[in-house]
């Protein structure tokens, strides 16, 4: 169906942040439009999920340019699952960053940087075109710089610089990649190139071409052996850009893992989904030993993201409609979780002024609320039932059994079992016991507004796990339609330019 409603996701936060550039040192005025952009996002976002839920693929072909020329934006139930995880934790951010970031930085557009972070991020969503991925990848990659320096500390610079470097060597593979290409096929337009792949005679060259691009998404994801720029980055970003970062810059990279691998690498699955397998047990592994080692608050939050993306990419491994079920609900699953995590790290941060772990505890006798937040979403983090992760990991676990991938299974299991223990070593250091000194919040910290994102997104996180079987049997749709691409392709290609 071709209609104008995918590009409103990439619109709405496109003119917010165009108007905010005219408002910049109206705090007041920022704060509003900021509000009512993240609120219409929401609504846009699950009003697009019923209606493809509804009517099926949408499409919108720009200037009116048929499919494989023109640039098209296509709408499919996976894309607006992930929009709807986007809209949630740019909202919530948005509120936590009201009460945390301090008025000198909102006059330094730090709003304007969150709407065009949020339009990069929906643009990767949407696009159906391949070289407008990489253009997507550079807006949220623009935007995400600014948004890590905001504050200018020396730190800051320093990560800041290390992520800049190797997201330029992470363009520069992913535009030769692209170049080859379109040597090859002739369309960067991915049903187009879905449907000339399985033409092309060497293979060999193709299945290189997808090991390229491979690397590149994987160094968004922050996958294994990638990985190294994560951790450092968030000890220095505040509290509501971390949300965002692990709840959907690192989801980027796997969304296009996902959308490309299902799409068009799958002439060579025997080779490709093998090695995304032991990449994907390879970060599960490492992401989680590396968060049992931590001391650091945000550190073992950030090595456990490197240990969750993981599970995702494990589920695209095993390459079948189930295991790719988990891998949608765990993505979806994880953005909410992790982004409650941080933002309750950042109330943490604001009352003890501190994130070494050796320097806290006793937090919960006097901010219990904080304390049991922090505990539910922990737990579902580690995957205990009835909560939400444990059905993610469940539906993973359960696909590794039928292919008997038992390596696959153990250690998905062994690391749910340390993931446990480090977050239940979080809970003992930060919020049971004495209290080690007297905690002084930082001046004018309203510690029960910034509670208020934190308690959104733990209550989705519940009825994530409450209401697992109608939102399973959504995402079982959405697996059903990547795994069965001819549609997605038959639609693009036979949509005629107009909007």
């Amino acid at each position: 169906m071709t209609t104008n409603l995918p590009l409103l996701p990439v619109l709405i936060p496109m003119i917010s942040g165009i108007l905010l550039l005219f408002c910049r040192k109206n705090v007041i005025a920022q704060r509003f439009f900021s509000f009512i952009s993240c609120s219409l996002m929401l609504f846009v976002t699950v009003f697009l999920l019923f209606k493809i839920h509804a009517d099926g693929i949408m499409v919108f072909c720009a200037g009116g340019w048929s499919p494989p020329f023109g640039i098209v934006f296509v709408a499919d139930l996976f894309s607006c699952i992930v929009l709807c995880l986007s809209a949630l934790l740019f909202f919530t951010g948005l509120l936590f960053s009201f009460e945390t970031i301090g008025e000198e930085r909102e006059k330094h557009d730090f709003y304007v940087l969150w709407q065009f972070l949020m339009m990069g991020i929906n643009g990767t969503f949407l696009t159906g075109d391949l070289f407008n991925l990489f253009v997507f990848f550079e807006i949220m990659l623009l935007s995400s710089y600014a948004l890590l320096v905001h504050g200018a500390s020396k730190a800051q610079l320093r990560e800041t610089f290390k992520y800049l470097l190797i997201n330029i060597i992470s363009s520069t593979v992913f535009l030769i990649a692209l170049g080859v290409l379109y040597a090859m096929l002739g369309t960067m337009n991915m049903a187009d190139a879905a449907q000339k792949a399985s033409t092309i005679e060497n293979q060999g060259f193709f299945t290189v071409i997808a090991m390229l691009l491979l690397t590149v998404f994987g160094i968004k994801a922050a996958m294994f052996p990638l990985y190294f720029w994560l951790p450092k980055v968030h000890t220095v970003a505040t509290a509501s850009v971390s949300s965002i970062f692990s709840g959907l810059v690192i989801k980027v990279g796997a969304y296009a893992m996902i959308r490309t691998f299902t799409l068009i690498f799958i002439g060579d699955t025997a080779h490709t989904h093998l090695i995304l397998i032991v990449l994907a047990i390879l970060s599960i592994f490492l992401g989680v030993f590396g968060a049992v080692s931590q001391m650091n608050y945000k550190s073992i939050l950030a090595y456990h993201s490197i240990s969750q993306i993981g599970y995702i990419i494990l589920g695209l491994g095993l390459f079948s409609v189930s295991s790719l079920t988990g891998s949608i609900y765990f993505l979806f699953h994880h953005g909410v979780v992790k982004g409650c995590l941080f933002l309750t790290a950042g109330v943490t941060e604001k009352i003890t002024g501190t994130k070494d772990l050796k320097k806290m505890g006793g937090l919960l006798a006097s901010y219990p609320a904080l304390g049991w937040t922090f505990f539910i979403v922990a737990m579902s983090l580690a995957g205990v039932p009835p909560l939400s992760g444990f059905f993610a990991k469940y539906m993973i676990a359960f696909s590794a059994v039928q292919q008997e991938n038992y390596w696959a299974l153990g250690c998905a299991i062994g690391a749910g079992i340390l993931t446990l223990f480090s977050m239940i070593k979080l809970f003992l250091y930060v919020f049971w016991g004495k209290a080690p000194r007297e905690y002084i919040p930082a001046e004018g910290f309203q510690y029960g507004r910034a509670l208020i994102p934190c308690f959104i997104l733990a209550s989705v996180s519940l009825l994530l796990g409450i209401f697992a079987q109608p939102i399973f049997s959504l995402c079982n749709e959405a697996a059903e339609q990547l795994m069965a691409p001819q549609a997605y392709i038959d639609i693009v290609l036979n949509t005629i330019g107009g909007r």
